[in-house]
């Protein structure tokens, strides 16, 4: 097809202007850095302006209902920029381009393309064709196996990065979307892992997380000739490396053999996140989590048991099909009884094609936020106690950045995953220091700098 004038005088810029928003979890800001390395190689630099764009792009989310309606209404707002400039690509990825596919084009005319989670790694072919005429793209296909090409860019962020070392998930817990979405488990070669770690320290990395699903899945049934806890002794083995966090993990599939690394490797940061999502055994059959309250219990246990100072933060799900007073109750207990460090809480949100959408004794929605609202400040408390309770110690934390909120601060993270705000002063992104803890809140600890004797 014949290109409009527009189109070549696009394609033949240096410099094209894309705008790239992202919902949802940190799997879906990984994928979104691997979006930017791929768009780099056709031009593109990234825009926070959407009427500059010459390509708008949102990463979606499909895991509440929630999210996917703010996707929607951000789509519609960029209906009147299109009409303004034809040329103007306007594309889904993510959960919502998988689960939804050519139905989003039915839906939105001036959509141009659509694309999962398996195909980021071949958005360059899909512009092209966008470019070249071919309107109204869609690929949503899966893959059984990861090929190297697809992770031939990283998600970096100055000395941290994200590095996906599998995706999918086998679970299917009955309320969750993502093996939809993101089909079986697949894990990457552990080689093809830490050659990537090798050369983002060349860049200046010094901290990583390991993302996936369920991370503790990595390389089980897959023919890799690494387990998790082993890959992330390979990891701790980069020399410039510092730093490693990992999410997430499930709490049936975590071992002995991960648990004792809290102790055993320094590297590896004394937090881990451990999505309990209820505290009553029914509820927890009902959703297909594989445990029990009192199995989950002793696996809190013996990490505490193991490292002492540990951070353990969980999700959790209110107003579940069949939650009862009761219920909830057994939850609330279990949060007052583990005391976390923080939580990401939820009502429920029935999402289309999961065995829960179809479960009956749905919860009234006014009982739903009334349970999340007392979760959530009960949490508050116990998280403010615990941040307070750390007021006088000194804990190394690294720096990265400048405050968003306050130019003369700096913030950085304390092994255990507290955001920590100081003063400005010279140390510069990726900077390990001490620093004593002279104020809390739930959200953040503030402290001074002390230097190391």
């Amino acid at each position: 097809m014949r290109q409009t004038a527009y189109q070549a005088e696009k394609r033949a810029r240096l410099t094209k202007y894309v705008f790239l928003e992202t919902f949802g979890c940190q799997m879906n800001e990984s994928d979104s850095g691997r979006m930017l390395g791929f768009l780099s190689e056709l031009g593109y630099v990234k825009t926070d302006t959407p009427s500059k764009a010459d390509l708008i792009l949102l990463n979606t989310c499909s895991i509440r209902d929630k999210a996917e309606h703010k996707v929607y209404s951000m789509l519609g707002r960029f209906k009147p920029i299109k009409d303004e400039n034809p040329g103007l690509i306007i594309a889904v990825a993510g959960c919502v381009a998988q689960q939804e596919g050519a139905a989003l084009l039915k839906r939105l005319a001036y959509l141009d393309l659509v694309f999962g989670p398996h195909n980021i790694h071949k958005i360059k072919e899909m512009l092209l064709a966008v470019e070249d005429g071919k309107r109204r793209v869609v690929e949503t296909s899966f893959s059984a196996h990861i090929d190297g090409s697809e992770y031939l860019h990283t998600s970096r962020e100055g000395s941290k990065a994200f590095v996906s070392i599998m995706r999918g998930c086998n679970n299917f817990c009955s309320y969750c979307i993502v093996p939809y979405t993101r089909g079986r488990e697949a894990s990457r070669k552990s080689s093809d892992i830490l050659s990537e770690i090798r050369a983002l320290t060349l860049a200046g990395v010094k901290e990583v997380t390991l993302i996936g699903q369920n991370v503790n899945s990595y390389g089980i049934g897959d023919g890799s000739e690494l387990s998790f806890p082993d890959l992330l002794r390979a990891v701790a083995e980069v020399e410039s490396i510092e730093r490693i966090r990992f999410v997430t993990s499930h709490p049936k599939d975590i071992s002995e053999s991960l648990v004792s690394l809290f102790a055993d490797e320094k590297k590896i940061c004394s937090h881990v996140h451990l999505p309990v999502q209820s505290g009553a055994d029914a509820i927890l059959a009902s959703m297909g989590r594989g445990y029990t309250r009192d199995e989950y219990i002793d696996k809190v246990g013996r990490l505490r048991a193991l490292c002492p100072l540990i951070s353990v933060t969980t999700d959790i799900i209110t107003g579940f099909p069949g939650e009862t007073d009761q219920d909830f109750e057994a939850t609330m207990d279990l949060v007052r009884t583990l005391r976390f460090d923080n939580l990401f809480s939820f009502a429920y949100s029935p999402r289309p094609g999961t065995r829960a959408s179809t479960f009956e004794g749905r919860v009234d929605a006014e009982v739903c936020s009334a349970r999340l609202t007392y979760l959530q400040e009960v949490q508050r408390e116990i998280t403010l106690e615990k941040n307070s309770a750390l007021i006088g110690s000194i804990l190394p934390v690294m720096i990265e950045g400048k405050s968003k909120t306050d130019p003369e601060r700096s913030v950085g993270r304390t092994g255990c995953n507290r955001l920590v705000s100081i003063p400005s002063s010279s140390h510069q992104e990726g900077d390990t220091i001490d620093v004593e803890i002279t104020a809390a809140s739930p959200n953040a600890l503030r402290g001074l700098y002390r230097p190391r004797r």
